[in-house]
C-alpha cells in the first residue's frame, strides 16, 4: 500500500526507504519530476511543501506555466446531436454517460497519432 499526501493540488506518494530510514516522496500525475524526502512525517511534511513552493517559484521565474495535475472533472460544450448519440450509446451499454464517455476518450487517447497525408 503507497501512502500520499496532498498539498495546492498535488498528491506526492510517500513510500519508506528502510535502508536509509527515510520516506521518499515523488509528486504523482504530472510529468515535471519533483521528488524529495524527510526522516519523520513532519519533515516529509515539509519537504513537500517547500518542493511544491520551489517548482511554483521556479516556473515563474522562467516565465512558464506549473503543470497541474488533472482534476478528473471534464466540462464539454458539444453538438446536441453528438450529445443524443452518446446518451444513446451509453444506454445501450448499459453505463451512465460519464462511465461511457470516460471508457471512449481513455480509448481514444491511447490510439497512436495518424500523421496526415499518411497511406
Amino acid at each position: 500500500m503507497i501512502n500520499s499526501m496532498s498539498y495546492k493540488g498535488y498528491t506526492a506518494s510517500m513510500v519508506f526507504d528502510a535502508e536509509d530510514k527515510v520516506i521518499v516522496g515523488r509528486v504523482q500525475d504530472i510529468d515535471d519530476i519533483i521528488s524529495f524526502h524527510g526522516e519523520s512525517v513532519a519533515e516529509f511534511e515539509s519537504s513537500f511543501h517547500a518542493a511544491i513552493e520551489d517548482y511554483l517559484a521556479a516556473s515563474r521565474e522562467l516565465g512558464s506555466a506549473a503543470e497541474k495535475p488533472a482534476s478528473g472533472k471534464l466540462m464539454l460544450r458539444i453538438a446536441p446531436e453528438v450529445h443524443a448519440a452518446a446518451l444513446k450509446a451509453a444506454a445501450r451499454s448499459g453505463t451512465s454517460l460519464n462511465k461511457w464517455a470516460e471508457g471512449a476518450l481513455g480509448k481514444a487517447s491511447r490510439k497512436p497519432a495518424t500523421r496526415v497525408g499518411a497511406r
